[in-house]
């Protein structure tokens, strides 16, 4: 499976938050330490509902954890 053209900052943002293990943000939002792994890898985009539950654990706004690549005519 290849790159989504969906960029994240949650391996920096887990850091910034006393080192958030992938387990404890995988608890915390309801997914599997597998799921966010392959998210902070860049191999699989989140639900639009996943995504809002991650940024909230980190209290900041969507679009610091998520950046698309994608086209920019879209």
């Amino acid at each position: 499976m290849g790159q989504t053209p969906i960029r994240n900052t949650i391996r920096t943002l887990r850091f910034q938050n006393g080192e958030m293990t992938q387990q404890a943000l995988a608890d915390r939002v309801g997914l599997t330490r597998q799921t966010i792994i392959a998210i902070e890898q860049g191999r699989y985009s989140p639900s639009l509902e996943a995504a809002f539950r991650i940024a909230s654990v980190f209290g900041v706004p969507l679009e610091v954890v998520f950046q698309y690549d994608g086209h920019k005519d879209c």
